[in-house]
């Protein structure tokens, strides 16, 4: 699934980021309101997770605009704010649940999975670029209707790059994805990892969906559906 983190606080962002890629998410992590706008009109999200408490336009706010623009994936909002009026208040904005600060990590994780079981019929359930086709509940690809045998990573380094195709993604950020705590990871590990993709997916049939961007990164070139 591909979440939507909103959170100022630069240590909770991180950990949220790294244990929800972790438990096989992919996560766009960001510190505010203008830079979700930016990810939810660019991308397509499963699910949210708003901090209230963010700088400049609210989380509330945020909400509100979310929602305005027909944005229909569950929201859960984290609040240091333990007073009903601002939980009613979060709820009335658009948000489907909370968690109050300070919270243990298993009990959002619960929630999030609660949200997504109970969201599972309106979000998608697959992505697909010409023959290439990604089942997001079964971690599962196919080519030309044949399945194509991924290791997790290599999935994981799939999704991400259709999630964002057209755009260039950096190795770093593929890197982020894969070793969220991992700082001392060789990044030639990608090099390996996108190599053995592409000879996975390219056939006689033409289709080279990943390109190399010297110096810059790797560009999913088919638009995804």
């Amino acid at each position: 699934m591909k979440l939507l983190v909103v959170e100022d606080e630069a240590l909770l962002r991180h950990h949220l980021f790294s244990r929800l890629t972790e438990s096989g998410h992919v996560v766009e992590a960001v510190a505010d309101a203008e830079e979700a706008l930016y990810q939810a009109e660019q991308f397509n999200h499963d699910l949210a997770v708003i901090d209230l408490g963010l700088p400049g336009m609210s989380g509330l706010d945020l909400i509100r605009q979310l929602r305005g623009q027909g944005k229909s994936f569950p929201i859960l909002i984290l609040t240091a704010r333990g007073n009903w009026q601002d939980k009613v208040e979060g709820l009335a904005a658009g948000a489907d649940d909370y968690v109050v600060k300070p919270f243990q990590f298993e009990e959002l994780e619960a929630r999030l999975n609660a949200l997504l079981r109970r969201s599972s019929g309106f979000t998608q359930s697959t992505i697909a670029a010409g023959p290439l086709v990604l089942d997001l509940n079964r971690k599962q690809a196919s080519l030309d209707e044949q399945p194509v045998a991924l290791t997790a990573y290599e999935y994981r380094i799939l999704e991400y790059l259709m999630r964002h195709h057209q755009q260039v993604v950096a190795k770093d950020r593929l890197m982020e994805q894969l070793y969220p705590d991992d700082d001392e990871r060789d990044p030639n590990v990608i090099e390996v990892l996108v190599g053995r993709l592409r000879r996975k997916l390219e056939g006689n049939n033409g289709f080279k969906p990943i390109d190399t961007v010297r110096g810059l990164g790797y560009l999913f070139t088919e638009r995804c559906r």
